[in-house]
């Protein structure tokens, strides 16, 4: 039967007590106080229960339900309070609090324990021995005297009481040991009770361990310490403790560099914290790295310029052929620091940023030297292919293990003058990962308005690039994002003409090889037709890497026949390159030699190089479907697609006869395995599905370029040089350009002009009229050989 009783009420502040548990309090408000001497003068029994906030009132409203009977087993009182000891009788719920005088009273009854079902369950016996074991392990834990902890538990054989004894020692929020408390089923107060004990038990493992590794560290430390001081009384003694040297040493070097005022106050600050730490220590070792630094970087060393243009131009015109438009270039941007130098101006001005782009192979690099030896500075180059890294341009910052300078600032030291010839290698090569974005740390090292405080994150301090010449080189110009291509003068390379490569490896290519390969000109000769047949059977490109190989190795195997006593001297001609490199490896494509139906000419451009192609067109019986093969890329398929609708939209002026467009129609562009893709096939396409529809051949010796649209249009395109100098190569004479690229025939060398037709043509018309055989193009009308101008509908159709 629940008793109830009425007594006096003990609010507690961050304070639950547990039947059973004996605890000490400090009570010091006058009603606890008053409630404490009221229990001692009946049955010194008290309600004890916790506030829900423990910086609230004592008010009903702020107390929880349930609560504690205790009993006042001791008081001590002094002058600010009372000490008070409680010990738990059982657990209680308030039935109603009211005022009694001073105090407050509480009518309490008292509430039994749910006892398990089945106290003989194996899985509640293994409850309870668990948190018996975990408890064990907790109190060995905190400290507690086993012989104590035994002593206790040997009294305690009730599972509900020894969860309220084990739950009295957990370190728990107010909040978790107020609903233990409220818990009356055994079962579950012991299941709460062994996780606050688990909880308690891994932060008490977790703090040994990070103590551990403190102790350890300090304890390391101390040691370090110690044998450093005992190493320097030991070099003492040894008459090498060189240490106060090195640094003077140091100090001096620093005091003769001519510094900006905020490298002064960093290198200032870096001294005076080196003089302060051990000359071994790690941190010491960081700092000594960083001033060495400052010292290796050149803060006012410039090479000393004396620029004159007819040699610059000399050394040049002698370390390369041909490069007009970037010779000139260079000997503008000289001719222009020749007047600045003249007028005064001996510090310089910002120099420009130079990008060239083209082709492997064609120079980009070998220039930037040639550049440098014109200019009388230094020459410095950093490739960034493959740079993924944001700190492999602007520097780590000196709080990481291990931390570098970045390549620019290394570039500088290598320099030795901050006026060198840089070269940024390969910059459409930088790559993007989760380190950051080098081509945005380049930014502030390109723009002029800025690289005068470019500030390196090693350095921590600006330094002055802005007398740096700043060559960068790139294969695709596409790949360099825009915002930094921007900052850039682009300056682009073409690929080299049969004509230029003969000459090249004349000049150049082929006494560095006979030199390389321990031979001179009087032992092997090679006919002027013999390297002209290396270049065209046996290389493929825009520039000259492959065929300074193929010399190379021409070379090779002669030196062999020499020094093996086969011949004393060896005069190479074109069989006998064959005979020497065995058969050609390339097989250029050629223009073909008779008419074809449903065959034309294109011509396309590569960083390789500009080469013709063929356009193949067949029709077949089908239901009016157009299949394209040839691994086509979409802006290809779309020209075809373009090319079909425009001749079945025309097919009348075309003379494509009635049913034609009830076959099938195959388009196949060969050299299947390469893929292929770009506008400007789309008169060569236009032409071959014209011929096939009407059953007219095209013309093999005109080659063309240009993109259309639906209503027969002409658009310009790109790399038109280098597409004609292929079907030079090929052996096509004659050429269809749209009229906007007129002007790009400028760019091609007088020689070549000299041996050429090209036509620049505005509408399909005029482009069929060129390559279908016996047809021309008047007042829009396309026709053949005895057409009536009058009976023939017009292409072209003006409005009203």
């Amino acid at each position: 039967m629940t008793e109830t009783q009425t007594l006096p009420l003990l609010p507690l502040r961050n304070a639950v007590i547990f039947p059973g548990a004996t605890v000490p309090i400090v009570a010091g408000r006058p009603e606890s106080l008053r409630a404490i001497e009221r229990a001692l003068e009946g049955d010194s029994l008290v309600f004890a229960v916790a506030q829900r906030d423990p910086d609230g009132d004592s008010s009903a409203e702020n107390l929880f339900t349930f609560g504690t009977i205790a009993r006042v087993e001791q008081l001590q009182r002094g002058p600010g309070g009372a000490q008070v000891l409680l010990h738990g009788q059982g657990r209680g719920i308030a039935v109603r609090v009211r005022p009694d005088g001073d105090h407050l009273g509480v009518l309490v009854r008292q509430l039994d324990d749910m006892a398990p079902v089945q106290p003989d369950d194996p899985s509640f016996v293994a409850l309870y021995r668990e948190v018996q074991d975990r408890a064990n392990e907790l109190s060995q834990k905190v400290g507690m005297p086993q012989g104590a902890v035994q002593q206790i538990l040997s009294h305690v054989d009730d599972p509900g009481e020894f969860a309220d004894l084990v739950a009295a020692y957990t370190d728990a929020p107010l909040r978790d040991r107020q609903d233990l408390l409220e818990v009356l089923s055994v079962e579950e107060r012991l299941r709460r009770v062994l996780v606050l004990v688990q909880r308690q038990l891994e932060v008490l493992n977790a703090q040994a361990d990070i103590q551990s590794k403190v102790q350890q560290e300090l304890g390391d430390r101390q040691r370090e310490i110690v044998l450093r001081e005992q190493l320097r009384a030991i070099q003492e003694e040894l008459g090498e403790g060189d240490g106060d040297a090195q640094l003077t040493e140091l100090r001096q070097r620093l005091a003769e560099l001519d510094l900006p005022e905020a490298a002064r106050d960093e290198v200032d600050r870096e001294l005076a914290r080196l003089a302060r730490m051990g000359r071994d220590s790690m941190e010491g070792q960081v700092v000594r790295n960083f001033l060495e630094t400052i010292v290796e970087l050149p803060w006012s060393e410039r090479s000393e310029e004396n620029i004159d243009l007819a040699e610059a131009g000399r050394i040049l015109d002698e370390d390369h052929y041909g490069l007009a438009d970037v010779k000139d270039r260079v000997l503008e941007f000289l001719a222009v620091r020749k007047l600045q130098t003249s007028a005064g101006d001996t510090a310089g001005t910002r120099g420009p940023i130079l990008l060239f782009t083209g082709p492997p192979g064609v120079g980009k690099t070998s220039i930037a030297k040639s550049i440098a030896r014109a200019m009388g500075r230094e020459y410095v180059r950093v490739s960034l292919g493959g740079a993924r890294d944001q700190a492999d341009i602007s520097g780590h910052r000196r709080t990481y293990v291990g931390a570098m300078p970045g390549r620019i600032i290394n570039g500088m030291k290598q320099a030795g003058t901050k006026n060198p010839v840089f070269l940024l290698d390969e910059i459409d090569k930088l790559g993007v990962s989760f380190q950051g974005d080098p081509a945005s740390a380049l930014l502030e090292v390109l723009d002029p308005a800025q690289n005068d405080t470019f500030t390196d994150h090693y350095l921590g301090v600006p330094f002055d690039l802005s007398e740096v010449l700043f060559v960068a080189t790139s294969n695709y110009i596409d790949s360099i994002p825009g915002p930094l291509r921007d900052r850039m003068e682009v300056v682009e390379f073409a690929g080299y003409t049969e004509a230029e490569k003969l000459s090249i490896a004349q000049r150049y290519l082929l006494p560095r090889q006979l030199e390389d390969n321990g031979v001179d000109n009087t032992q092997v000769t090679v006919s002027e037709d013999a390297l002209a047949e290396v270049v065209r059977g046996y290389t493929r490109e825009a520039g000259l890497r492959q065929l300074e190989r193929e010399v190379g190795r021409l070379v090779r195997k002669a030196a062999r026949r020499i020094a093996s006593g086969e011949v004393s001297e060896l005069a190479i001609d074109p069989d006998g390159v064959r005979e020497l490199l065995g058969r050609p490896r390339v097989h250029p494509e050629q223009a073909a030699e008779h008419d074809m139906i449903g065959s034309a000419t294109g011509m396309y451009y590569t960083p390789a190089g500009g080469d013709i192609m063929f356009v193949e067109a067949l029709a077949m019986p089908g239901h009016g479907k157009l299949v394209l093969t040839g691994q086509l890329g979409d802006v290809m398929r779309e020209s075809a697609r373009a090319a079909w609708s425009y001749a079945r939209a025309h097919a009348r002026a075309l003379r494509i006869p009635d049913g034609a467009f009830d076959n099938d129609l195959h388009v196949h562009v060969p050299a299947g395995a390469i893929p292929k893709d770009g506008p400007s096939a789309g008169v060569t396409m236009a032409s071959a599905i014209v011929s096939v529809l009407a059953d007219r051949p095209v013309r093999p010796d005109v080659a063309m370029t240009g993109e259309i649209t639906l209503s027969g249009k002409v658009l310009p395109i790109g790399g038109v040089k280098e597409k004609i100098l292929g079907g030079v190569r090929a052996g096509v004479r004659e050429f269809l350009l749209p009229s906007k690229n007129g002007a790009d025939l400028e760019d091609l060398p007088s020689d070549v002009r000299d041996q050429i037709e090209v036509h620049l043509v505005d509408e399909l018309g005029d482009v069929l009229a060129h390559t279908l055989r016996d047809a021309s193009f008047e007042r829009g009308r396309l026709l053949f050989a005895g057409d009536d101008p009058s009976s023939v509908e017009p292409l072209t159709k003006q409005a009203g």
